[in-house]
Formats: C-alpha cells, sequence, structure tokens
C-alpha cells in the first residue's frame, strides 16, 4: 500500500521575514566573523562599515570579551537582582560610572536602548513625586528624533509616520524641531536655526506650563532619525540653561553616540556647559556582545527615589549577570586600548576620505558626524539639495549594491524619508586606517553603481 506523501517540513523563520515582501531577495546568512569582517555561509566577506546597527564596537570574536563570557558563565550565568548583588553588575558599574564622570554615578542596567528610555523616564517621574512635583509629568522631545520601539520610547520619539500607525496607543508628547545643519528654512543660517530650534523649546515648555514639564530628550549626535546631526555649539549651551531656568530634567539618548563613538567617552564630553542630568546608554555599551543597556542617574536622585520606598521598576534581565561581565570587559578594552582616542583619530581620517568621496559623487550632497559616527546623506542634485525620489528607497538600494561589493551598510528611514535619505558610517573603534581606506574605496564603488541606476532612469 502507498505510503501517504507528507507535506514537506516547513523552513524555519527568520526575524527579517517580518520585514521582507513576499519573493523578496533572501539576505545572505552568517557564518561566523571575525574583527571588522562578517563572512557568510558561502564563504562571502564583507565588511562591517556600519558596526551593525552602531553596536559592534569592538569588532567580532574579540578574545578578551570571549573570554570574560566564558569565564562569568563557568560561575553564574543568572541571578535576579532583587534575591542577589553580583561581582560582575557592581564592578561594571563602578567602571562606567568613573568614566561616565560626575553627576552619573548610578547606571541602572538593562537589555537595550528603548528599556534605558523608559527607565529614564519613570526614574524621573517618580524622582518628581517624591520631591513633591507630581505636577510634572510631560516629556518633550525633537521632530525628527528616535528613541526606540517599545511604546513609551516611541512617544517620545518624533516620527509622523510611526505615530500615524501607533498613535491611538501613546500618551501624546510635545515635540520641537531639530536643529537640522543641511536643508535649513529661508533665511536662517545653522547657527540661527540652531538657536530657533532653542527658542522653540522654551516655548513649548511655557505653553504647556513649566510646573507640567518632566524632561526633554535629545541625542547629543543624531542617530537615525537625523543622520549624525551635530547641531553648532551654541545649541547645547542654551538647551541646558531653559531646562535649568524651568526646572526641567535635560535626557541625553547616548544609545548610539556613547560609550566612545565619537571620540569621548561620551557625546556630552564635547560640550561640557551643557552637562545632562541623565544619559541613556546601550549598544556598543556591550559591543554587540550581549544584550545591554542603562539609564544613568546622579547618587542624589536615588537616594531620594530609595528613601521613598525604592524605585518601582524593573525587568526579568535588569542588572544580569552575564551581561554585566561582558560590559565590564568591554570597558576594560575601552580604556586599556585607547579606543576612544582611536575613535577620534581615524573619525579624523574617515571624515577626510568621505568629504573627498563628496566632491566627486554626484549624489552626495552632505557629510556630518562626530568622531566614528558619520552619515553620508544622498541627493538627486547637490545644488538644489533636492532628494531623489522617495519610491526609489533609495538607501535600502544602496544596501543591497553595498552587499554585491562586500561592504555592510546600516539605515533606516524616519518618517518615511520625509528629512532626506542617509548612510550610516560607523565601523567598529578598532578600526585602522588601511580598513578605513578599504572601506573608502568600496563605498565608492558601491555609490558609482547607485549614480549609474539613477542616471539610466533619468533621475539624475
Amino acid at each position: 500500500m502507498d505510503q501517504p506523501v507528507m507535506p514537506a517540513a516547513p523552513r524555519g523563520y527568520a526575524h527579517a521575514d517580518f520585514m521582507r515582501p513576499p519573493g523578496a531577495k533572501r539576505l545572505p546568512r552568517i557564518d561566523h566573523a571575525r574583527g571588522i569582517w562578517l563572512i557568510d555561509t558561502d564563504g562571502n566577506h564583507y565588511l562591517d562599515a556600519s558596526s551593525g546597527p552602531v553596536a559592534s564596537n569592538l569588532g567580532h570574536g574579540h578574545p578578551r570579551i570571549l573570554a570574560a563570557m566564558a569565564a562569568q558563565a563557568e560561575k553564574a550565568v543568572f541571578a535576579y537582582p532583587s534575591q542577589f548583588e553580583s561581582e560582575a553588575n557592581i564592578a561594571f558599574s563602578a567602571r562606567l560610572a568613573r568614566l561616565a564622570g560626575p553627576g552619573l554615578e548610578c547606571p541602572f542596567v538593562v537589555s537595550g536602548g528603548s528599556e534605558a528610555v523608559e527607565s529614564a523616564i519613570k526614574f524621573l517621574r517618580q524622582h518628581a513625586v517624591a520631591t513633591g512635583e507630581a505636577s510634572r509629568w510631560k516629556v518633550i522631545g525633537r521632530q525628527p528624533g528616535y528613541h526606540g520601539n517599545t511604546l513609551g520610547a516611541l512617544a517620545v520619539s518624533g516620527d509622523a509616520h510611526a505615530h500615524e500607525v501607533f498613535g491611538p496607543l501613546l500618551r501624546a508628547v510635545g515635540r520641537v524641531p531639530a536643529p537640522m545643519t543641511y536643508r535649513l528654512p529661508p533665511n536662517h543660517t545653522a547657527e540661527t536655526h540652531a538657536l530657533a530650534c532653542a527658542q522653540a523649546l522654551e516655548e513649548a515648555i511655557l505653553r504647556e506650563g513649566p510646573e507640567t514639564v518632566l524632561a526633554f530628550i535629545m541625542e547629543p549626535v543624531g542617530g537615525l532619525a537625523t543622520g549624525a546631526l551635530v547641531a553648532p555649539d551654541a545649541y547645547y549651551a542654551e538647551v541646558r540653561r531653559i531646562c535649568s531656568r524651568h526646572g526641567v530634567k535635560l535626557i541625553f539618548d547616548e544609545v548610539m553616540s556613547g560609550a566612545g563613538r565619537t571620540g569621548k567617552f561620551l557625546a556630552a564630553d564635547h560640550w561640557p556647559e551643557a552637562r545632562p542630568d541623565v544619559v541613556v546608554m546601550a549598544k556598543g555599551l556591550s559591543a554587540g556582545y550581549a544584550p545591554m543597556g542603562a539609564a544613568l542617574f546622579p547618587k542624589a536622585m536615588v537616594d531620594r527615589v530609595a528613601a521613598a520606598g525604592g524605585f518601582m521598576h524593573g525587568f526579568t534581565y535588569s542588572a544580569h549577570v552575564m551581561n554585566c561581565a561582558v560590559g565590564e570587559a568591554v570597558l576594560a578594552e575601552l580604556e586599556e586600548a585607547d579606543l576612544v582616542g582611536n575613535a577620534a583619530r581615524m573619525g579624523a581620517l574617515l571624515r577626510g576620505r568621505l568629504d573627498a568621496l563628496a566632491l566627486a559623487s554626484p549624489i552626495v550632497g552632505d557629510v556630518r558626524g562626530l568622531g566614528l559616527l558619520l552619515a553620508v546623506e544622498l541627493v538627486a542634485d547637490k545644488a538644489t539639495k533636492a532628494m531623489i525620489p522617495l519610491e526609489r528607497m533609495a538607501p535600502y538600494r544602496v544596501q543591497e549594491l553595498a552587499l554585491a561589493r562586500g561592504l555592510a551598510l546600516y539605515c533606516r528611514r524616519t518618517s518615511r524619508g520625509t528629512y532626506g535619505d542617509w548612510l550610516m558610517i560607523s565601523p567598529p573603534l578598532t578600526v585602522t586606517g588601511e580598513e578605513v581606506a578599504l572601506l573608502v574605496e568600496r563605498l565608492s564603488l558601491v555609490l558609482e553603481d547607485y549614480a549609474a541606476e539613477l542616471r539610466a532612469d533619468g533621475v539624475i
């Protein structure tokens, strides 16, 4: 008797399948990675030009980090922080506090940037209640701005398209313009526009009622909402003065820009006169070796909340023992190998090479950023700054072309590209001069490929 034909077992579902349209080309499958290189199962090598999503700050397969993971795994992988302290958490927190500097002595350790943002906001709200300012609850963000994908983090982000989809789930907060430096309003320089954006913050605080505003959250160097935006220096000092004048806490979201990425341990260190009240970190904090984020608070504020009954917040993987051991090893390597200094030196070299590329390419309109957090903006016309038609999905097409050239790039559109198209150029902090040269050489070929496509279709 014939046996019934059984259906084929379904292929395992990949994370990317949630984003990829049916029939779309599949991504290469990772096999292993070493240093600045990612190698797929077909043996193709890709230079990691963006540190994944600006996370792999030490590159891949770093022996010190792998050894720290193995050593901690032999001792204890998990212990719930409401039941046990851990030496890994204490050592990591002490080193992080020292590197972050005065006023940021107390890290609350979580498992990612979105959790860290939500932790910061909830802590500040609880602190306001504990100090007799229960009327303060509103958080002002920037438009555009990005602070994460959980609902609380998304609520304070400035992404019009995301809010069209998820808006009914979110508690509305105020938003003020981000001080963009490439496309400026009429009759403005970058400096005057930045000060106007700071003034818009004060107007928003006054409009909402200063006694109701809890915090202002911003990225000191932009990520995927603004493509490595760096405002003129005067903006940071003015924002600090406005927040101090009205008792509003200033949160710097350094999920991308922290942990040495900009050539200083914190991007905040570039503007000492604008010291934030709270800093949020993730990504490079564990260099991609473990899920990790942290919100850093002043000790006086932590003591006040603890005295009022303790922080009413936490996650299963808060202060995770293994993650903290990884974070301690990452921070130790940053210090001992002078990788923050290398980020400053290689960032200057990379910026010079990208500026030269921009002069030669018909589709690079702007290069911006600090240290090794840089971005290249794509345009159809450099003279008018006209954008490439949005339906062409320029960054994602460039990403495809880059993989074919052995280059791994990261991009993400905010508000469906309303504010421009850019590629993050942010290699690991371990990058060498030779690797910088190879990165720019490959990127130049990729942009030539894309320019040829646009030219053939009459776009440029």
